[in-house]
């Protein structure tokens, strides 16, 4: 291949990254799920409930995410210090 076309080939490529990126920067970023609060021993069913039926999911779901995150901060218990450090 001569000098020519190399130059023309990387060119090209750099051209189609560039095009890449800027379609890239053009979409809005997804809006964040939303939080659900589930409180209580009623709460804590439902949420072990959710829980095992996103287990047996194999598709992304939104419901199920919240529901993660919900146990997420049940576990770490983030919804009680409010912030506060120990």
């Amino acid at each position: 291949m001569s000098r020519t076309g190399k130059i023309a080939g990387i060119a090209a490529l750099a051209g189609m990254m560039l095009a890449i990126g800027i379609l890239g920067l053009r979409e809005r970023p997804a809006p964040p799920p939303e939080i659900v609060t589930i409180a209580g021993s009623e709460g804590d069913e439902h949420l072990a409930s959710e829980l095992d039926r996103c287990a047996t999911l194999t598709m992304p779901d939104s419901s199920c995410e919240a529901a993660w995150a919900a146990n997420r901060r049940r576990f770490f218990r983030q919804d009680d210090r409010k912030g506060a450090r120990p």
